[in-house]
């Protein structure tokens, strides 16, 4: 399931959906920049400790239904709103530290 939100993340409906949220916060924040900061997620995500890993889970599922098609996960737009307002205080040269 870790793999389909962290694809989720990459599909344009939510990187706007989630700019869109993430603008009541931060009125200057553009599309691109939402972008960026849930595509730094990806090279994170195996250096971050499971707990992490699951808490960053559980505030941005909602729900999952699994049936005979495949799972539906439904995402917390106010939980992708602060991992983006997160990620975004991440200067990217950290990023190739860490990576």
């Amino acid at each position: 399931m870790v793999d389909q939100v962290r694809a989720l993340l990459r599909q344009p409906e939510i990187v706007v959906g989630t700019w869109r949220a993430a603008r009541r916060e931060a009125p200057d924040l553009t599309e691109g920049e939402t972008q960026d900061a849930l595509h730094r997620l990806d090279p994170l995500w195996e250096h971050l400790f499971p707990a992490e890993q699951a808490r960053i889970v559980r505030s941005l599922v909602e729900r999952v239904v699994v049936g005979p098609a495949g799972a539906d996960i439904r995402l917390r737009v106010e939980g992708l709103a602060g991992l983006v307002r997160d990620l975004t205080a991440i200067a990217p040269e950290a990023l190739k530290v860490a990576a």
